[in-house]
């Protein structure tokens, strides 16, 4: 017989500096994502092949939340700090406790403000954030 897994959204926390993200949307949550070029290559005339490897361990998270939750004045606070002094960069620590998968960043900060929405209902805002020396554990 096969083996059975859970996966449980509220097992999956996410702490950007010392705030405690809340208030996910009900869709995709949270996607990292590798923002370097991985490996490529180059064929030379004769067929030889060169690969490179990309040293860069930076990644894009991309977080969706509701209008009403509290991260969105942090990130839009943080956003503002970043490009008035500089100061808006802080650490990312994403823990799937029962998945026993974490992305760690020990700097990241807000590329630009998440879109601002007003509709009927309540609508989501996605924010994109840039994560240097990521690392899955």
């Amino acid at each position: 017989m096969g083996e059975v897994h859970t996966y449980n959204p509220r097992k999956v926390t996410c702490a950007l500096g010392r705030h405690i993200v809340s208030g996910f949307a009900d869709d995709s949550m949270i996607t990292v994502e590798f923002a370097g070029d991985g490996t490529s290559y180059v064929s030379g005339a004769d067929g030889e092949i060169v690969r490179s490897i990309d040293p860069t361990e930076i990644y894009t998270l991309k977080m969706s939340l509701q209008q009403t939750s509290r991260t969105n004045e942090y990130l839009q606070n943080m956003y503002d700090r970043d490009r008035n002094d500089g100061g808006g960069t802080f650490s990312v620590n994403v823990n799937d406790i029962l998945g026993r998968e974490k992305f760690v960043g020990g700097m990241a900060w807000v590329t630009k403000p998440a879109s601002w929405v007003r509709g009927k209902t309540q609508n989501n805002r996605e924010w994109e954030l840039v994560v240097a020396n990521g690392q899955f554990r």
